[in-house]
């Protein structure tokens, strides 16, 4: 090479050199915004948070703070907070945090969208004055929070959750909040007047005032709109009519037993009061309706105010009397002494307004239950015969039955925590899941609900190289706990009670979407699958949990659920065959993934699905294999079973 010519290519390679340099520079120079330090001085005294280091500027605002159930414990300068001008979502749910929310300087950053801090340790007033309008959705349910300011201010939310927690007074202003569609008062001691003190009913899609001090009446189209439980012990002075029917006439007849008060069922009429009557004499015919008691829900409260106690000697459980004596066996606690009439007691005699709604299992119905210890469980009526004994079995074989169950324990099952038998009826309990079901969670929750999304940052250098993927993450976690929670079912960990036969696959039968639990940190739980599959039944196989649970791969993603008519998913198999997966994408997620790894991940996701859905139940992986291949889509997990093909050759 001529020497003019060298020497030409090394000074264009320093002056490139020198141009990367001073783009170097300038970009550090252009790095001024506090965001890193705003942080770092609004989380300094809590502990376990990961701070940015001291001194770095942020090139890039901070937009989202997302650190749910990480132990978080301390205190928040919440007013450090506020002076984030780009932030849109904070959710710091289900940690320890401790302390007020009583400056409102936080609520006035200008851009807010959607706040969770539920299921903390704070407390005193929560304060809003002049919050941003943008903010949308507001969850601080699971707190000690002691009342309300500023609600008025709150224009623009469509989403508000105060639940659980001791706020004395309905918040004034509340009744202005027009745009609200989603409104949960209740577990609070909570007075007010229904509906005077609420947002417009017409606008609501979603009310809950329970466990409350409310006065007023509820008509039955109101009941009708939001269901009974809405409104179940909401206070005594609130008269919910559900229906209308004829009084009948008391029985005036001394009891049997002499001393005891008299359980004949008595049934107040109500009638329309014209302007004339007196208020003595309102105030008698409210008193008259607070002492109403039915011989299916009598109760009393104990000395402390709570505990509501079951006075008769049966219970009505479907359609069959049995004895309220029967025993009740939790089995985490064995001493805890219950009987039938305790869960009478907690579900008002396992009447409607405790009732949950049906989510298409295959046992009875089920009932929500406050249990002594402030143990949240549902009471399910199981119908049929349990897995590994017969219909007919007898009572100390159907326990074995119940222990034998009890006894898988995975992160990804619903654990069964105790039982009841009383005679022919059989109920089971189980933890009370508050953020409900798969289905629920994907098609029926507010847009603006926190549990969309789950980004967690782990560094400050973390929240500004990372492009955000909407709720991804949390669904890609859905998917592999159901595929764990189904390959620890099929491993056979449990076999017929008390025969000493080898141990055998539990087969679900039916993996819908309702089955599928959400715990607090969106890890999914299998439920439904305490009843038997015959052996000659070809439908009820581990290969036919596999075609199903790829169905459930394709709801996910897709955000659709029309995955029971086999048309649809041997169209989708079509367009995942010709490598177009990404068109069934749910548009949700892929307007927040173009051009990132997670669009690779959803498609190799859907392939997956593909595998599982193969027509010949012997060309379908079994699920141990599944869990492998979705460890494999993304690397950094823990690797996938030995043996299962790469996923780049699945769809071919």
């Amino acid at each position: 090479m001529p020497l003019h010519l060298a020497a030409c290519r090394v000074f264009l390679l320093f002056a490139a050199a020198a141009a990367a340099a001073a783009a170097e520079s300038n970009s550090s120079a252009n790095c001024t915004l506090r965001d890193g330090e705003i942080v770092r001085a609004a989380f300094r005294q809590v502990a376990n948070f990961p701070l940015p280091l001291p001194g770095r500027r942020a090139c890039r605002p901070v937009r989202r703070l997302h650190f749910p159930s990480r132990n978080l414990t301390g205190t928040v300068n919440w007013a450090e907070l506020g002076n984030l001008t780009s932030l849109l979502t904070v959710d710091l749910s289900n940690n320890s945090l401790h302390g007020s929310i009583d400056d409102s300087s936080f609520w006035r950053a200008p851009l807010l969208r959607a706040v969770d801090v539920s299921r903390n340790h704070l407390e005193g007033v929560l304060r809003f004055d002049y919050p941003s309008t943008r903010l949308a959705t507001l969850n601080v349910s699971g707190n000690r929070f002691t009342s309300v300011e500023g609600v008025a201010g709150l224009s623009g939310v469509v989403y508000l959750d105060v639940s659980r927690n001791a706020i004395a007074t309905v918040p004034a202003g509340l009744q202005s909040l027009t745009l609200v569609r989603v409104l949960n008062l209740s577990g609070n001691h909570m007075t007010g007047r229904y509906p005077d003190d609420l947002p417009p009913l017409a606008g609501l899609q979603v009310l809950d005032i329970s466990h409350n001090n409310f006065s007023g009446v509820v008509d039955a189209a109101t009941v009708l709109k939001f269901g009974k439980s809405s409104f179940f012990q909401a206070g005594n002075m609130l008269r919910v009519i559900a229906e209308i029917a004829p009084a009948p006439a008391p029985d005036l007849a001394p009891s049997s037993n002499g001393g005891e008060k008299h359980k004949r069922a008595v049934t107040i009429a109500l009638v329309s009061v014209g302007a004339a009557v007196t208020a003595a004499a309102l105030a008698f015919l409210a008193a008259c309706v607070a002492c109403a008691m039915t011989r299916r829900r009598k109760k009393k409260k104990d000395k402390d105010g709570k505990t509501a106690v079951w006075e008769d000697d049966e219970v009505l459980v479907g359609a069959v009397k049995v004895a309220a004596a029967a025993p009740v066996v939790v089995l985490e606690r064995p001493l805890m002494d219950l009987t039938l009439a305790d869960l009478a007691a907690a579900t008002s005699g396992f009447g409607r307004e405790s009732q949950l709604a049906d989510t298409g299992g295959r046992s009875g119905a089920a009932y929500r239950a406050v249990l002594p210890g402030d143990l949240h469980v549902v009471v399910r009526v199981v119908e049929g015969a349990v897995a590994g004994v017969g219909e007919d079995a007898d009572e100390a074989a159907t326990g074995a039955a119940f222990r034998e169950l009890a006894r898988l324990r995975h992160p990804n099952i619903l654990p069964l925590l105790g039982y009841c038998i009383a005679g022919n009826q059989k109920l089971v309990l189980y933890e009370y899941m508050e953020k409900g079901d798969l289905h629920r969670w994907l098609h029926e929750l507010p847009v603006g609900s926190m549990d969309t999304e789950d980004i967690c940052i782990d560094t400050m250098e973390a929240i500004e190289d990372r492009n955000p993927a909407g709720d991804w993450p949390t669904r890609y976690r859905i998917i592999l706990g159901i595929a764990r929670g189904l390959a620890f079912l099929h491993q056979g960990w449990a076999g017929a009670a008390g025969s000493g036969s080898a141990r055998r696959p539990i087969v679900h039968g039916r993996l819908v979407p309702t089955n599928i639990l959400l715990g607090d940190d969106m890890e999914p739980r299998i439920s439904d699958f305490l009843h038997p599959t015959s052996s000659s039944d070809e439908t009820s196989t581990p290969a036919s949990d596999v075609y199903r649970f790829g169905t459930l791969v394709f709801e996910v993603v897709t955000g659709q659920a029309r995955w029971s008519d086999a048309s649809t998913t041997s169209w989708a198999r079509g367009v995942i065959r010709n490598r177009k997966g990404l068109n069934l994408v749910d548009d949700r997620l892929r307007d927040e993934t173009a051009g990132t790894e997670a669009e690779k991940e959803m498609a190799e996701c859907l392939q997956v699905g593909f595998l599982c859905t193969a027509s010949a139940p012997e060309k379908r992986p079994t699920m141990q294999q599944v869990v492998g291949l979705l460890k494999d889509v993304r690397p950094a997990a823990t690797a996938g079973a030995g043996g299962v093909p790469p996923l780049g050759s699945l769809a071919s």
